[in-house]
């Protein structure tokens, strides 16, 4: 089974992990628009114990939601969204982003797509440009 890096956006916080990944879903519930500052979630889910902590986990801090299973693991230097376990315990949740590497699994679904922002679908047919200029 091949192995899969990922970090934090300061490069503080570093793991490594199996690159086996039972679920990818896009997430457009409110709290996850919140979390991200963006349209959606894209959150992989794995086994509970598949990650081994390179360095920083001690910047690592997790919000959770009051009165949700919701929450946010971050690097306390950037800011960045970082592996944690699901409020149930029962899976590791690794926000798509803050690995180095694609995952071998795609996206799957789309969930609460009923609080998808109206913007979005805009966006989609916007201008796409290679790099951002001013």
């Amino acid at each position: 089974m091949s192995k899969i890096t990922g970090s934090c956006l300061c490069g503080k916080v570093t793991f490594e992990m199996n690159n086996n990944f039972d679920k990818f879903h896009f997430c457009y519930c409110r709290q996850c628009q919140k979390t991200t500052g963006s349209a959606h979630a894209s959150n992989l889910f794995t086994q509970p114990d598949n990650i081994t902590w390179l360095s920083g986990f001690e910047l690592v801090k997790r919000f959770d939601v009051a009165g949700r299973s919701i929450s946010k693991a971050f690097c306390t230097e950037c800011g960045c969204g970082v592996p944690d376990l699901s409020g149930s315990g029962k899976a590791l949740v690794v926000p798509a982003g803050c690995l180095d590497a694609n995952p071998d699994i795609a996206p799957q679904d789309k969930i609460f797509c009923s609080e998808k922002p109206e913007w979005y679908d805009k966006a989609i047919y916007a201008k796409s440009f290679l790099e951002f200029a001013e």
